[in-house]
Parts: C-alpha cells; sequence; structure tokens
C-alpha cells in the first residue's frame, strides 16, 4: 500500500497536537515534584517539634498535591496514546530504547508515588507519626523517580546514546545504564526538578501571602512563607548554578547550532557578546535594538572572553532550528524570568531573617503576584529544549519530518486538537474550583483559625 504524499502541514499539526497536550499536562506534575519535599519538610518539623501546626500545613499541601497529581495522570494518559496514533513511525523505531524508560515510570514511580500518596492521605490515623513521615518521604521519592525516568527518555532524543541500529532501521539499547546514566539526562535532570522545586515554593509562598494579607490561617501562612522562600532562594540560585551553567556548556558542545539560535548568535564571533535585549530578524541574521554586554557568552561557555563562539552562519541552514525567533524568546523569557526570582527570594529572604517579612505587606503583595511565573519560566524552558532540538526527533539521527504518523492527515489532527482543547479548558476550570475550595477553606480546623480581623505583625 502506498504511503500517501506528505503536506507541510500534517507534521505541523501533529507537532502543535503533542505540544499543546504536553505544555498543558506539565502544569500539573511540576508542582507535585516541587511540593513533595517541601511536604517532607513540614511532616519532619511536625516530628521534632511535635507542634499541629506543622501537620496541618502538610495535610493541606497534601490534598493541593492530590488535586495536581490526578489532573497529571488524566492530562498524561492521552500522550503514552499519541505515540502511535500522532507519531507511530517514530514509537516503532525508537520504541526499543524509549520504551524502556516509560515503562519503569509508570511501572515502578507512578506506582510507589500514588500507592503511598493513598497511605499520606487517608492513613494518618492508622499509622505511627513516623511511619506517616515515611509515607511523605516515598510519595517524594516516586513523584522525583517519576521525573527522573521522562528525563531520561527525552534525554535520549536530545543526546542519543547507549544505542545499536538494526538493519531495519530500528535503535535497541546496547547499556541499560548508559542510558539511564546518559551525562544529558543528569543534568536536565537537576535543572529540572530545581524548576520544579521553584514552582512549588513560589506557591507555597503565594498562599502564605495571601493568608497573612487577609489575616486569615495566621501561623500555618507564617510557615508556608518560611519554608517556601527558604527553598525558593537555594533552589533559584541552583538553577542558574550550577544546573543552568553546567546544562547550559554540554549544549554548547553537543548541540552548538542550537546554542548559537538561543543566543541570536547568526556569525561566529571571538569574544561573543550576550544578548540581554533584541529581536532576532532571520533573513536579514541580525539582532535588531540589541542591549549586548560584550564578550560574557565566550566567557559563560568556555570560561575564557577571547574564545571563539560559533554562529549559525558555520552550519547548514537545513539543520538550523525552524522556529528561531520562537526558540530566542524562549530561551530569553525563561532566563530573565530566573533572573528575577533570584531577585525576589533573596529580598524576601533577607526581611525573613530580619523578622521583617510577615508585616511587609509590599513584599507579601510581590510573593502573591509572582503565582504565575514559574510556570511561564518553566513553559518557557521546555520550549527552548524541544524548539532547540528540531529539525531533528532524535539528534542527529531521525529528523521530525520522518517521525510523524503518514498515514493521520492534517484534518484529523487538527479535529483532535481543537477536541483536547475543549475538554482541557473544562479541566482546567475543575482544577481552579477545587484548588480554590482548599484554600478558603484553609489549613486549620479549630475556630480560631478563621479570619481574625487583625493586621499581622512580625513573628
Amino acid at each position: 500500500m502506498p504511503i500517501p504524499t506528505n503536506s507541510r502541514a500534517e507534521p505541523l499539526i501533529h507537532r502543535l497536537h503533542f505540544a499543546f497536550t504536553v505544555t498543558f499536562h506539565y502544569l500539573f506534575p511540576q508542582l507535585t515534584m516541587g511540593l513533595a519535599p517541601l511536604i517532607v519538610v513540614f511532616k519532619t518539623m511536625a516530628l521534632r517539634t511535635g507542634n499541629d501546626a506543622f501537620n496541618q500545613s502538610a495535610r493541606f499541601w497534601a490534598k493541593i498535591f492530590g488535586i495536581n497529581f490526578i489532573m497529571g495522570v488524566v492530562t498524561g494518559i492521552p500522550m503514552e496514546f499519541q505515540f502511535g496514533t500522532n507519531w507511530s513511525h517514530f514509537a516503532r523505531v525508537t520504541g526499543g530504547v524509549i520504551g524502556q524508560p516509560l515503562v519503569m515510570e509508570g511501572v515502578f514511580s507512578f506506582f510507589l508515588e500514588s500507592a503511598f500518596l493513598g497511605l499520606f492521605l487517608y492513613g494518618e490515623q492508622r499509622l505511627s507519626p513516623k511511619a506517616h513521615w515515611w509515607s511523605a518521604f516515598m510519595v517524594f521519592a516516586g513523584s522525583w523517580l517519576s521525573g527522573f525516568f521522562i528525563i531520561v527518555t527525552d534525554a535520549w532524543m536530545q543526546h542519543p546514546v547507549a544505542y545499536q541500529r538494526f538493519g531495519d532501521g530500528s535503535f535497541q539499547v546496547s547499556s541499560f545504564w548508559g542510558l539511564l546514566l546518559n551525562p544529558w539526562a543528569l543534568l536536565q535532570y537537576a535543572h529540572n526538578m530545581s524548576g520544579a522545586v521553584i514552582t512549588g515554593a513560589f506557591v507555597m509562598s503565594a498562599v502564605g501571602a495571601y493568608y497573612l494579607l487577609e489575616g486569615i490561617f495566621v501561623e500555618q501562612g507564617r510557615n508556608f512563607l518560611r519554608v517556601g522562600v527558604i527553598a525558593g532562594v537555594i533552589f533559584c540560585i541552583i538553577q542558574i548554578f550550577p544546573t543552568g551553567d553546567l546544562h547550559g556548556r554540554y549544549m554548547a558542545r553537543h548541540q552548538p547550532v542550537t546554542t548559537a539560535a538561543m543566543e541570536g548568535l547568526f556569525r561566529s564571533e571571538a569574544g561573543a557578546p550576550i544578548v540581554l535585549i533584541g529581536q532576532p530578524d532571520e533573513e536579514h541574521q541580525k539582532i535588531d535594538n540589541p542591549l549586548v554586554v560584550n564578550k560574557v557568552l565566550s566567557f559563560l561557555i568556555y570560561g575564557t572572553t577571547t574564545a571563539e563562539v560559533k554562529g549559525l552562519n558555520q552550519y547548514a541552514k537545513r539543520d538550523w532550528p525552524t522556529n528561531i525567533p520562537l526558540l530566542y524568546y524562549s530561551y530569553h523569557i525563561m532566563a530573565g524570568l530566573g533572573t528575577m526570582f533570584v531577585a525576589v527570594m533573596v529580598i524576601a529572604a533577607f526581611l525573613l531573617w530580619r523578622k521583617k517579612l510577615f508585616a511587609s505587606r509590599w513584599m507579601l503583595w510581590i510573593l502573591l503576584l509572582c503565582l504565575p511565573f514559574p510556570y511561564i519560566a518553566n513553559t518557557a524552558g521546555w520550549m527552548t529544549a524541544e524548539i532547540g532540538r528540531q529539525p531533528w526527533l532524535v539528534y542527529g539521527l531521525m529528523r521530525t519530518t520522518e517521525g510523524y504518523s503518514k498515514y493521520v492527515h492534517a484534518g484529523n489532527g487538527l479535529f483532535t486538537l481543537l477536541g483536547f482543547m475543549g475538554l482541557y479548558a473544562l479541566l482546567a476550570i475543575l482544577f481552579l474550583f477545587l484548588v480554590h475550595r482548599e484554600i478558603s477553606h484553609g489549613p486549620g480546623d479549630a475556630p480560631a483559625d478563621v479570619r481574625s480581623g487583625q493586621p499581622v505583625t512580625a513573628a
């Protein structure tokens, strides 16, 4: 049976279809992975101090965790099917490699996380305090192990290692440990998980700031701010150095064309500058209205201000990322917001240290209004990684135009994409309703925890 003639619309629709579902899906796991270690912190503090306010805080965030976990499962299942419906050739050829970490994610980490989440949510009255702490820790271990196996899968597409190719064109694993210990995966995992904790820290800080601004659940609100700000300042710094720095250097060695496109470097240059602000003009191969810092890009990549950084002119245009402006803006949004996060959390940590944070309403408002920005930064970061890999589906081995399902036409793909958009809009409304209800109910059970009507002062 002959394969239908490809149209340029078909791979685009398949890419948009998967991009939409995976972007919407990742709104939920990033918070569960970010909250998991912070819930363990609350349970640890409850064990050490005997203060039930920490247990109340852990129970409250476990409910938010559970809502996100369920939404993540519901939106993650269609992605598994899309490997067969939208990317069947890719799945057939690379299934011998990517199938192993994906199966391990489902069999080991998902069931570990879900089983102990049930114990944590419903077993507190039946378990000893230490056993309940262990259930929280195992939820944390399961969620982070899940993230690791997914990152291993994506990292192999970015930097394929430990494989052999058979005569029929399929890929198989040649070293299981080589696949799991892919250097790209380790760097990407550290960078991704620090980003998840940043999301968790900002969400926790925002809810704590909201409670203090409203004068309700004051003790728990202060606990949220303490844990959120301390975790936030630590992981915001880790996100830039060492994880971001090391990942960027590794990318520059193995995907230099991606690095050049991210930075808008159209021509090779010794002592290359870094562009802080500007608009890439791909047609004329320049940056319009640039604000640059001279020689910094060479220093960041090679550790010297005189090193030459290869520009896009060194590579065939067919190997350039397929959407350089979107890649450039995604990267700069991610980097810009990451820098802003450090500034916000350092100021908040300083005020916390000086015991002025809880009474600084201006800072509480900043923390509250920062709530959506970690989601934007994480989304921009993943867009940078995936758009930067283009035009390759498996870098250097399989082009994106070779991997999509040839028999699923653009019209069918567009129809199902619109259907997913409508369904996910309803899920988003349900999610916001459930989270709003939990925040309104609050973490306390006693009548003293309701609105006090008194201004919050420093503790």
